[in-house]
């Protein structure tokens, strides 16, 4: 007599069935897409070390961000490759810089967008650090990168930007931007802290389209541990005291742990970075016929959104609201 079926069984058998009791899902509003805003027009400059990925002119970066919108995305973050890089980054706080020009644009082009400005003077740096060294330039001075990252900050709400993203890792960077946001009026103005960033070996791709590579030593002196999640929560505590609106762990696919511990201590808008390595490394073996991109990177998005993600960071954004229609 063949053995009965047994009731998780059942919630099985058909796709009907798998839908009515799933637990976690995706939709595209759950997506920020990542956009990289270099100079000139009609420029579509594809990044060779992610496939699909684009450092876009701001007239074609507007043009993306109306596609996206239309898919059902409601959140980009932008980041800017200037024409000039040099020791102060001063090229992150320009007014007249690539990603205030963009978050004009779009903000014209799609008025009900949420545009996110990452603030960070890695891209703008001629040494590829994200702040300004000392007078030996061995190390990043902490203090003084954080009044160059209140500057970008308030140059990008002057812009237009809803929020501010600062990812430079510095102690106080929260404080200090919302701080400067207040004195300049811009109390509406949100800020998604990078709270727990590692100092992950998964950014290399990244490094290509934003242009970024440090030119001597890395981050792990400012970037976070891998090891450490205990420290991770208390980065997350700190920005939330220094007056974050949203929090977020990069990356998220080795993270996981970090993004459920995150989930059960913090009550604000928890998003998590699908970071470059991730999206790459999959692409790289779809690419060979070694996995399904769809699939692999549908399962990963859940995976993130299981942990405890309100939000993913993910330059597969475009693609997954096509997928999941």
């Amino acid at each position: 007599m063949p053995f009965p079926l047994t009731r998780l069984r059942r919630l099985r058998r058909s796709s009907a069935w798998r839908s009515l009791v799933r637990e976690t899902t995706l939709a595209p509003g759950d997506f920020i897409w990542p956009i990289f805003v270099r100079p000139g027009k009609r420029v579509r400059r594809p990044v060779a070390s992610m496939p699909g990925v684009f450092q876009f002119s701001v007239d074609e970066a507007a043009r993306e961000a109306a596609e996206a919108f239309r898919l059902g995305i409601r959140a980009v973050i932008l980041f800017g490759i200037p024409a000039v890089k040099d020791a102060r980054g001063s090229g992150a706080y320009d007014p007249k810089g690539g990603v205030p020009q963009a978050i004009r644009a779009i903000r014209v082009a799609v008025p009900e967008l949420v545009v996110m400005a990452d603030v960070c003077c890695c891209e703008y740096t001629d040494h590829g650090h994200c702040g300004i060294l000392d007078k030996a330039r061995t190390e990043v001075d902490n203090d003084a990168t954080l009044a160059v990252l209140a500057q970008a900050a308030v140059a990008y709400a002057a812009a237009g930007a809803q929020c501010v993203a600062p990812s430079a890792m510095m102690d106080g960077q929260v404080r200090s931007i919302r701080e400067a946001l207040d004195r300049d009026g811009r109390g509406d103005v949100a800020v998604l802290a990078y709270a727990a960033k590692f100092a992950s070996g998964f950014y290399g791709p990244f490094r290509d389209a934003a242009e970024s590579p440090p030119k001597f030593g890395d981050r792990s002196g400012y970037q976070m541990d891998p090891a450490n999640i205990r420290e991770a929560l208390r980065e997350i505590e700190s920005d939330r005291e220094e007056g974050a609106d949203l929090v977020m762990v990069k990356p998220a696919l080795a993270y996981l742990d970090v993004i459920r511990a995150a989930r059960e201590r913090t009550d604000l808008p928890l998003c998590a970075y699908n970071v470059s390595g991730e999206y790459s490394m999959i692409k790289a073996a779809a690419e060979r016929g070694w996995c399904d991109e769809r699939r692999c990177a549908l399962e990963v998005l859940t995976a993130i959104r299981r942990a405890g993600a309100d939000a993913i960071l993910t330059y597969w954004a475009k693609d997954a609201a096509k997928w999941i229609g």
